[in-house]
């Protein structure tokens, strides 16, 4: 707080506050407060401009007076990734909202940055469509999910945030208006701004695929142990053609080995008559490894019968989601290490992480291990880049 209110008591200072409070209006435009913080960098303003070119005179602004800009949506995301060297400008995209008008039928809907993600859904959801997006960060922003590339289950069957991008518009550091659509050649370079955290450029809409709302959901839950059983069945489900909208595992670190008891003993309890009318007791599993099935009900139903059937009698059937889906393994405060990987090769990174760091990654979310990385250090590092998978360091915000 001290340094934050002493950089702001330099020449100039009272300019910027002016001009910025000129932009934006004089609500939206402060000198920042203990809340306005990056990875422990406190920003000097906040500004929350009420459009594209309002934005676009902030930046504009700002590399006048050579002073950097962080934008910010609903904060959830704010310190993942580098920490910035210094935070001037704080650019709030909260005022770069709202869903633009799509004739009927249309089977894309152009978003603000600054529209939470469940506000774009609900909106969608009642005309029966939505967006194949379900990033874990509760109140999300859609621009923040693009800024970090961040995914949820459904990226197994849709693809990233990213691959499902038709046009952007964004700001780039000289305050440039940029237009990319269609198959053009710069909605390719628009791509970089996915996953950069913001420090390519100011994302102001951007224009994605929607789908219909499916009429039926299905999770098909199993126990598991190990990363090699999963493997194995990961390979089984794929195999069978079940077509799964999401393939996830939940598989704690401190799951003990699987209980083994002789098949002649589970036979005789299963015909215990304190067993009758019940479900048949199985050991829970270290973990559970769970597939989403999507469609219409008759053909979900098909499927999900056919797949409790293809992974053995554990496997139950369920119109609602386990507890963690769609939640991350970790919480404020915590150091997270996001690795990659195809889903395939999930069993590897698990492993490669365990022998490095002497323990397993708390959960791995489809094709992403998600693991404790406090302290962070060459040893988790190291099997990231050996698998040549994309490897990023996250600290979760505690807002």
């Amino acid at each position: 707080m001290a340094a934050a209110a002493s950089s702001t008591d330099r020449p100039g200072a009272l300019d910027i506050t002016r001009r910025l409070t000129e932009i934006c209006g004089p609500p939206f435009a402060r000198l920042a407060g203990p809340a306005d913080e990056v990875a422990g960098r406190p920003a000097r303003w906040v500004a929350v401009p009420g459009g594209p070119h309002a934005a676009a005179e902030v930046l504009r602004l700002a590399a006048r007076h050579d002073l950097t800009v962080v934008p910010r949506g609903a904060g959830t995301k704010i310190d993942w990734g580098a920490a910035p060297d210094r935070v001037d400008i704080m650019l709030d995209t909260g005022r770069l909202a709202g869903i633009g008008q799509q004739p009927v039928g249309a089977h894309t809907a152009e978003i603000g940055a600054g529209t939470p993600l469940r506000a774009a859904q609900a909106a969608l959801e009642r005309t029966g469509q939505r967006l194949a997006l379900d990033a874990p960060s509760p109140g999300a922003t859609l621009g923040g999910v693009l800024a970090a590339g961040e995914a949820g289950p459904l990226r197994h069957r849709h693809g990233s945030p990213c691959d499902q991008l038709v046009g952007l518009r964004y700001l780039d550091a000289e305050g440039e208006l940029v237009h990319a659509s269609g198959g053009a050649p710069g909605l390719e370079l628009a791509r970089l701004l996915c996953g950069s955290q913001g420090a390519l450029g100011v994302l102001v809409a951007a224009s994605l695929r929607v789908q219909a709302m499916p009429a039926s959901r299905i999770w098909v839950t199993r126990p598991v142990w190990t990363p090699l059983e999963v493997h194995d069945l990961v390979r089984t489900v794929l195999a069978a053609r079940l077509d799964p909208a999401a393939v996830e595992l939940d598989l704690p670190a401190a799951g003990g080995p699987r209980p083994r008891r002789p098949r002649a003993a589970e036979a005789a309890m299963a015909r215990h008559p304190s067993m009758a009318g019940r479900a048949a007791v199985t050991p829970a599993g270290a973990g559970h490894l769970v597939v989403l099935l999507e469609g219409g009900p008759a053909d979900v139903a098909e499927r999900a019968d056919r797949l409790v059937a293809l992974l053995g009698g554990r496997a139950t059937a369920s119109h609602s989601a386990p507890a963690w889906w769609r939640r991350y393994p970790f919480g404020p405060g915590d150091i997270a290490l996001r690795i990659e990987v195809p889903l395939t090769d999930l069993h590897a990174a698990v492993y490669a992480l365990r022998d490095a760091a002497g323990t397993g990654p708390d959960r791995r979310e489809g094709e992403r291990a998600v693991a404790p990385a406090a302290p962070l250090d060459q040893r988790l590092v190291e099997p990231g880049q050996h698998l040549g998978q994309r490897l990023a360091v996250t600290d979760e915000h505690p807002d």
